[in-house]
């Protein structure tokens, strides 16, 4: 089945669910994506933005646009956050979809920079991100990868 991708304020429908799969997959409180997706839902500004992959009504990846993904580079925002596909659709073009569309959509609402963290090596390159520098995760000693992506 293919997939589809939709940006969570083009199907607010789907906010419940998808605040409850970002939980699931990244075991943060439900609350705090519920919250995150409601404030794309009704503020102006293009940050933050929520997006699924949907095969039929399954939710398949997701991804989101947040200010800060919890590092101490403040500067250097906004970050894409979240990235998940479902083991089961891996290599399967899910994740390029994802950051495909959100660098698109993020270009049409005046951002042509984004910042992503990840201790994935030779993944993000593949879908035009660069190495930026290694930022120290917000309240540890923890170092972790600081990619971009310019448009």
């Amino acid at each position: 089945m293919e997939h589809q991708i939709v940006r969570l304020t083009r199907r607010p429908e789907l906010k419940d669910r998808a605040a409850q799969w970002f939980s699931e997959k990244w075991g943060i409180p439900v609350e705090e994506y519920a919250q995150s997706i409601e404030e794309s839902l009704t503020q102006k500004s293009p940050v933050p933005q929520w997006y699924l992959a949907m095969e039929g009504d399954r939710i398949v990846g997701g991804l989101g646009v947040i200010e800060n993904d919890f590092h101490e580079r403040k500067d250097l925002a906004p970050n894409v956050c979240a990235v998940y596909t479902e083991p089961d659709r891996r290599c399967q073009g899910i994740a390029g979809a994802l950051l495909r569309t959100v660098c698109a959509d993020m270009k049409q609402m005046g951002i042509d920079t984004l910042y992503l963290v990840t201790d994935h090596t030779a993944f993000y390159e593949r879908y035009g991100w660069e190495f930026l520098c290694m930022v120290r995760e917000e309240g540890t000693d923890n170092l972790t990868r600081m990619y971009i992506h310019k448009s």
